[in-house]
């Protein structure tokens, strides 16, 4: 079955919860996706901020609130990043919300420590692994693209990898290059979703968000272009490379802890 995935590239307002939800509000709003799954960017509510004391959400707050009411409204998954507190720790946390309200959560794994990320963050422990349309996704978060071992796609588990990202234009051969690579060494779709514009720390952002086909070459490159994007991914296409160059069955064994 095929599955239907648009991605929105977007600036950020600086810290503003209230703005950033009714600029995705009206974006999704004026663009109607037919569309099975809406990726958002990282920390997509307040950019990439350690603010997070005077910032981060309850783990059931009001963009939690806004996810379940949006992915009713267009009867797809939405999911993206926010920071939010629990049990008086912080995470960078990635919602996976459905149209019926239920929920999954992945609290990054890999914190930023040149932005000090780690100082304020506590790190994630485990994998997420979602289903929709009979397609196996697995959302990741920005950092972790950096580390092939987490994002391995052992025995096949996936079909779709997802990173949602504040990813500096200072580092966008980076980015671009782990994503190709990463759908290369894991037989898998990969979807990049990055932001554009300028933060509050003055770090400019050139999107790049992209959907990777399994061979490694773009199905979609944005550049630095602003706008919602919505693209079919086929699972024969998938099921077909897999089994005419199964490489993931010569892949290495290994254990993460």
């Amino acid at each position: 079955m095929d599955l239907r995935v648009t991605i929105v590239q977007t600036p950020l307002h600086w810290q503003d919860r209230e703005a950033n939800c009714a600029v995705f509000s009206e974006k999704l709003a004026a663009a109607a996706p037919q569309t099975d799954l809406v990726v958002l960017p990282e920390m997509f509510t307040t950019g990439f901020s350690m603010e997070a004391a005077a910032l981060a959400e309850e783990a059931a707050g009001p963009t939690l609130d806004w996810m379940r009411r949006e992915a009713q409204q267009h009867q797809a998954v939405i999911t993206g990043s926010v920071m939010v507190k629990e049990q008086q720790q912080y995470f960078n946390r990635l919602y996976w919300v459905r149209p019926d309200g239920s929920y999954a959560i992945y609290d990054k794994r890999h914190l930023f420590r040149m932005a000090k990320e780690h100082h304020t963050y506590t790190a994630g422990k485990e994998h997420l692994l979602v289903e929709l349309k009979s397609w196996n996704i697995c959302p990741l978060v920005c950092y972790d693209l950096r580390f092939p071992v987490w994002s391995r796609n052992v025995a096949s588990r996936y079909d779709l990898l997802l990173y949602v990202a504040n990813w500096p234009q200072a580092r966008s051969l980076a980015w671009r290059t782990l994503l190709q690579a990463r759908a290369i060494e894991n037989i898998s779709y990969v979807v990049g979703v990055n932001r554009v514009g300028t933060d509050g720390n003055n770090h400019p952002y050139s999107g790049d968000s992209a959907i990777i086909h399994p061979k490694g070459y773009h199905l979609l490159d944005t550049s630095q272009a602003e706008g919602i994007h919505t693209l079919t991914l086929s699972k024969r296409e998938l099921s077909d490379f897999r089994e005419a160059f199964p490489a993931h069955r010569d892949a290495d064994g290994f254990q993460l802890f």
